[in-house]
């Protein structure tokens, strides 16, 4: 487990490589996401490397010792994550090594080689990229996990002391699910901060990862992963990570890709914000009312990814 002050320390250690994000109120708008309520947007879209992932690889880069930067580091992403990592290894000056999936987005891909990284594409998920990272791991070089890993979890939580900061009233924080780092990090955060905040996770139909582990009441393993964004297509959480969103997180809500384009498509038409499909979840859980806030509640959500789909589908 993690605790306030593991998010604390992360937030020291990373002050200098990061950039603390906006907050957006969503409106004026021709077309509301959440009729009645206040919704304010974290854009992480604007953080470097174009998501909150930075946050967690740079907590992590900075807890390491000297011995283990020098043996190089390797990871496993859909995307975000990948470019992350890559950006830590590029300001530690070391090699680094990336495996994504298939299906991971071209211009990611690009991003990845841009910050220096070597990409390495293997299986269709996730989870057969990690095996790949692993197995490379076991020859000594240093292995940052991209969500189950506490310093990583850490620097991700920082996103919530920068929103309850700014926004100390708000009611409710709505977080996107991939393998739970984001959400558990800024729950362990947001919830010793302020008890009574609701929490609520948004995860694509496709890989109800958290979901299905909560209905479980354990972790378990998706027998398939259908959806088309990689970066919310992790087949198993972990338990550290299943025990704090257990512990913190109101519930979760399924979302079809479908609705992560027409969010993407209202992010770029109302506030000219160009999100991946993984940085619009949280927008399209509200705008297809499966997360309905209360009346004149004051509501935090994320975006947390860029990309060049918003603009693209919103033409």
């Amino acid at each position: 487990m993690i605790t306030l002050a593991d998010v604390h320390a992360a937030a020291a250690r990373i002050g200098k490589g990061i950039r603390k994000t906006p907050m957006m109120l969503a409106a004026p708008v021709r077309q509301a996401i959440a009729p009645g309520a206040e919704v304010w947007l974290k854009l992480e879209c604007l953080q470097v490397t174009g998501s909150f992932k930075a946050r967690g690889a740079l907590s992590k880069l900075s807890s390491l010792s000297p011995a283990e930067i020098a043996r190089g580091l390797v990871t496993a992403s859909g995307g975000n994550h990948g470019i992350a990592v890559a950006y830590a290894g590029g300001q530690a000056g070391v090699p680094t090594n990336v495996f994504v999936p298939k299906g991971v987005s071209p211009a990611k891909a690009r991003k990845i080689e841009y910050y220096g990284a070597k990409l390495e594409v293997v299986g269709e998920v996730w989870d057969e990229a990690n095996r790949a990272a692993l197995a490379l791991a076991e020859t000594g070089v240093t292995y940052v996990h991209p969500f189950a890993d506490p310093a990583v979890m850490a620097g991700q939580g920082t996103i919530a002391l920068e929103i309850l900061d700014e926004l100390p009233d708000i009611d409710t924080l709505i977080v996107a699910i991939g393998g739970g780092g984001l959400i558990a990090g800024m729950a362990v955060a947001a919830r010793a901060i302020k008890p009574d905040l609701k929490i609520i996770g948004v995860e694509p139909t496709g890989a109800p990862t958290l979901h299905a582990a909560l209905a479980a009441g354990h972790v378990v393993k998706l027998p398939r992963i259908t959806t088309k964004v990689p970066t919310l297509a992790a087949g198993k959480t972990e338990q550290v990570n299943f025990d704090i969103i257990r512990r913190h997180v109101s519930e979760v809500v399924l979302i079809e890709d479908s609705d992560m384009d027409d969010a993407c498509r209202w992010l770029w038409r109302e506030m000219n914000i160009s999100a991946d499909p993984s940085g619009a979840a949280c927008v399209a859980a509200l705008l297809t009312g499966r997360i309905r806030p209360a009346p004149g509640s004051r509501v935090a959500t994320l975006v947390c990814g860029a990309g060049p789909e918003g603009a693209e589908l919103g033409r």
